[in-house]
Parts: C-alpha cells; structure tokens; sequence
C-alpha cells in the first residue's frame, strides 16, 4: 500500500520460498489492494497462482515455463512479462508474445541470487530492436535511475530500494521523481 502510495502502478508478487498454497491468501489480497487502487498485479513465475487469483498478468524468466506457452495459458487481455539479460532474448520474448521485457541485471543486486549482469549497455542495445515496454530490472536506485532511463527503460523493478527503506512511499515517491526527471 505504501509503495502503492508513493506512485508505483504496478506490484509483483514475488516469493522464491513459500509453496504456492501459503501464497494464495497473498496473492488474494494483493489483488484486491491492486483493483482498489488501480494499479496492475502480476504474479511471479507461477501461472497457475496468476490465474486462479485473477492476476493482471505473470512474469516468467528464462528458467521457467517458456513464453510461448504461458502466452497459451494466460488470457489474451493478461500480461506476459519475461527477464531476460541478452539482446537476443530480448528480441525472442518479443517474438515470442511477451507484453513487456525486463532487461538485467543492469546493477549488481542482493535481490537474486546468480543474476546474469546485463548492464546499461545491453539496455541500450534492447532498446534499438525491441518494440515492447522494457523494464530495467537489478541495483536500481534513486541515485542510478535516471541512467536506466536514459538508456531506455520505460519503466524500472525494485526491491530492495523501496522495501527496505525507512519510509516505503517515501522511497516510490522518489524513483517515480527521479524517474521523470528534473
């Protein structure tokens, strides 16, 4: 709520340890936050938790079910997102039917073990072949995100900027700032 708060517009759900079933009433509840407020709700990997709550969308890595097939699943008015950290994944999530594609790790980050570093110029280079939303996705901060955006993200995914700060809404209200620029 409080990131919500702050001007994010849309909130994942992403759990790499609880099983599916202790993430329902969760995932229930950050759905119904979502609708409320108006913001999109996308589950993290799990198609199955994406649509049995109703999610607005899934996002799914290079590890997971591939593209192609969670496009089959998902309603076609769903989102698809997919992380990838290659232009050439890049353009084959595109390709593929993703709605949007995350690029990353553009900074080093703690949220996620074993990132591939993709870095700002790999963003750049995305974003000369890829018609899609990119989303910018690792490290990103208030200090670095107009970087990521100069590079041609249309939009950025934080954890640990935002989260772990004193003041949550504080936090979003800053990189949405910062976001636009001065």
């Amino acid at each position: 709520r409080a990131a919500i708060n702050g001007g994010a517009r849309v909130i994942q759900l992403r759990d790499k340890v609880r099983e599916k079933g202790r993430l329902l009433p969760v995932a229930l509840a950050l759905r119904d936050l979502c609708r409320q407020q108006g913001v999109i709700f996308i589950v993290n990997d799990h198609v199955d938790l994406a649509l049995t709550v109703g999610a607005d969308g899934v996002h799914v890595g290079q590890k997971d079910l591939p593209v192609p097939i969670v496009r089959h699943l998902m309603p076609a008015n769903r989102l698809v997102g997919n992380s990838t950290a290659l232009v050439e994944e890049a353009l084959a999530a595109q390709a593929q039917g993703a709605d949007y594609v995350a690029v990353g790790s553009i900074f080093p980050t703690a949220s996620k073990e074993k990132t591939r570093p993709a870095g700002l110029d790999t963003l750049r280079r995305a974003r000369q072949v890829v018609s899609r939303p990119l989303v910018a996705i690792g490290g990103i901060k208030p200090d670095n995100v107009a970087q990521v955006v100069a590079a041609g993200a249309d939009a950025v995914a934080v954890i640990t900027a935002v989260v772990s700060a004193p003041d949550v809404e504080a936090a979003a209200r800053e990189i949405v700032q910062r976001m636009k620029g001065p």
